[in-house]
């Protein structure tokens, strides 16, 4: 085995892909990277900035590929290809740049050295240069630096030569290279998945899919080709990482099952072919009951498909053709919004994963899968003080969707069916009943937090939002919007609560209609077992809280923790730019610090989410939620003169897990 090194200029990588001499093996991911992602690598070019190496392969046993992402085919070499293991993003970026692509088009301000994605201002600013008319092999330089002699420019002309021809000069750019001859393709993906982690810790399904592609070359292909299938039907989220999960869920290894992604290496070949009949099987089993007996139109809906897996593997273990006992179905999806609702999934997944599969070797699994919930008895009931304070990001956003569509609620604008989401998107399609700027501009000033509540969320097209609630109360539309879709849209139509002076009694009111209506649901396929009381639980006193507010100044915004765990108060400051920017670099999978009451805390990420310690907490949530989360604190804004001296100090003790969920609800 040897590593030879050598350099290769920009324009050479570049002619080397369009012959295809530069190819991907199928263990590379998707391209990935952004628009202004795109723009820094040019300007760390332009400004002579390293710009990293590439790790490229040699073999004489050609792998599987996949296509670039370049928007051409790319044709069969003439020479040996060499296989990219480390450097796709960067070198699809700059094929894209360089070849005018439709989603690289990176313009040059000649004036203030900047660079980012074309827009329309840039094109009608004369200082904007797209760098594809400068680096192109028929690019008029002169001509170009004639029109930005007339564009009024602050530079002088040979300023303005010096400045292009440091443009042009980025095609001639070095990239290090280092090349492994005669590694075989085992060796090569366990080298691959380590310098692709990028600093963080390496993930198992990376390891799981580089394992799958030198064991079984096109397996991975398979697996893209059923995500792709169920994305089209909306089930985005059951991406290659979710499949690759249910595989190892689906194994059995010497008696034992874990959910594990690290034993899947361990597997044999056909071992590993038959679990993927069995998750197709139960995949397509679980899909249909949840779209034609849950009304779940969209993955886009559930706060986690991790609860879909137990599924997958119960129903996958049937026979082809096998019928499933109605009772059984109607367990197993009690279970499932059981599980959904008491957030089992919305922490570390692994453990609770295993568990759930082993409870499907039960002699009653449905019984055994509730036990592991906390229901074994009563079955679940839903209360208004469950729904209280709580917003979108919550697993109750789920139900109440589902409440709506049970009751065939319409869309107020064309009568149709409520969708879950817009046309060709992801994101929830919903709307305010009232609307956020007529309570923000009442006298009582309500929070954004009071003013996103679920309560306060019904399931309307864009256009009905526009045309019939648009930035009126709803005492002042409620005429457009017949009765019967008041009463399936769960609206109380008390004329008091439907005045903005009277929200706090229209969250109260609704919440009341939503909670029945989901104990209802739940109940429509409660098992024979369970008595069913409908009795409200106690809710104990205050142990546990965590809020966070924000405070504005002219030196900028402060967001400020406040936590109470075991009779115990703690508070400090979050550095906000840090916080923003480890969630920007936790988006690739890199950990970061945040300064919390004055010293750094680890902002860790995972295939489950991003947990960040907190005080007492150990704070977990999608990054998204994070996101979210941080938007809606901003919106509540405070003058810092408004805010008590902070008294900050460090926690000291264990640290216990908090769902970003929960936080501003207080917890028994």
């Amino acid at each position: 085995m040897a590593v030879e090194r050598t350099n290769r200029d920009v324009q050479t990588l570049i002619a080397q892909i369009s012959a295809g001499e530069i190819m991907l093996p199928e263990i590379q991911r998707g391209y990935v990277w952004k628009a202004t992602q795109i723009a820094k690598l040019v300007e760390s070019l332009y400004r002579g900035y390293p710009a990293g190496s590439l790790l490229l392969w040699k073999t004489d046993e050609p792998p599987e590929t996949r296509a670039a992402a370049i928007g051409a085919s790319q044709p069969l070499p003439t020479v040996m290809p060499l296989y990219l293991l480390d450097g796709q993003q960067r070198l699809t970026s700059l094929y894209r740049v360089l070849t005018d692509h439709a989603d690289a088009q990176i313009v040059f301000n000649i004036e203030t050295e900047a660079f980012q994605n074309q827009s329309a201002a840039t094109r009608r600013n004369r200082k904007w240069v797209r760098v594809y008319d400068v680096v192109r092999p028929d690019a008029d330089t002169f001509a170009l630096y004639s029109e930005l002699q007339s564009a009024g420019l602050t530079i002088s002309d040979a300023e303005i030569r010096q400045r292009l021809k440091a443009l042009e000069r980025i095609t001639e750019r070095d990239f290090h290279m280092e090349v492994l001859h005669e590694f075989e393709y085992e060796e090569v993906t366990q080298i691959f998945v380590r310098v692709n982690s990028g600093g963080r810790a390496l993930k198992t399904t990376d390891l799981a899919m580089a394992t799958l592609s030198a064991r079984s070359p096109g397996f991975l292909r398979q697996l893209e080709e059923e995500s792709a299938r169920w994305a089209e039907l909306g089930y985005r989220a059951i991406d290659v990482n979710f499949l690759i999960k249910a595989i190892t869920l689906s194994l059995s290894i010497s008696g034992k099952r874990t959910s594990s992604v690290s034993r899947l290496t361990t597997a044999s070949r056909e071992s590993v072919a038959e679990a993927w009949e069995r998750v197709r099987r139960g995949l397509e089993r679980v899909v249909s009951l949840l779209k034609d007996r849950l009304l779940v139109p969209t993955t886009a809906l559930l706060p986690s498909i991790s609860a879909l897996h137990p599924l997958i593997v119960f129903l996958g273990r049937e026979p082809v053709g096998a019928r499933i006992a109605p009772e059984l179905e109607n367990g197993l999806l009690y279970w499932f919004m059981a599980a959904t609702a008491r957030n089992r999934y919305g922490g570390a997944t692994d453990s609770s994963l295993t568990r759930d599969v082993k409870a499907l070797d039960a002699d009653d699994p449905v019984r055994a899968l509730l036990a592991n919930v906390g229901i074994d008895g009563n079955g679940l009931v839903v209360t208004a003080r469950d729904l209280a304070g709580r917003n979108h990001s919550s697993p109750y956003f789920l139900f109440c969707y589902l409440a709506a569509a049970h009751a065939d609620a319409r869309d107020w604008w064309d009568g149709g069916p409520i969708s879950a989401t817009a046309e060709g998107s992801d994101k929830p399609q919903y709307s305010n009943v009232h609307p956020a700027q007529t309570l923000r501009s009442n006298q009582n000033k309500y929070s954004a937090a009071e003013i996103n509540e679920l309560a306060n969320i019904v399931f309307v097209s864009e256009r009905a939002a526009k045309n019939i609630i648009g930035k009126r109360s709803p005492a002042a539309y409620i005429q457009h919007v017949t009765p019967s879709d008041l009463t399936a849209h769960a609206i109380p139509t008390d004329p008091t609560v439907l005045e903005t002076s009277g929200y706090s009694q229209f969250l109260a009111a609704r919440q009341m209609l939503l909670a029945g209506r989901i104990t209802g649901l739940l109940n429509q396929f409660r098992p024979a077992f369970l008595t069913g009381h409908t009795d409200e639980r106690p809710h104990p006193e205050i142990l546990k809280s965590l809020t966070l507010a924000a405070y504005t100044s002219e030196h900028g915004t402060d967001v400020v923790a406040q936590a109470i765990l075991d009779n115990r108060s703690w508070a400090g400051k979050i550095n906000v730019a840090e916080l923003e920017a480890a969630l920007h670099t936790a988006a690739s999978g890199l950990d970061s610090d945040v300064t919390i009451a004055g010293e750094s805390s680890p902002l860790q990420t995972d295939e489950d989410g991003v947990t960040l310690p907190i005080g007492p907490f150990k704070v977990r949530g999608t990054i998204d939620q994070w996101r979210a989360s941080l938007k809606a604190v901003f919106e509540d804004a405070q003058p810092s003169v408004t805010r008590h001296e902070v008294q900050e100090s460090q926690w000291s003790g264990d640290l216990e897990e908090l769902l970003l969920t929960d936080i501003g609800r207080h917890n028994a």
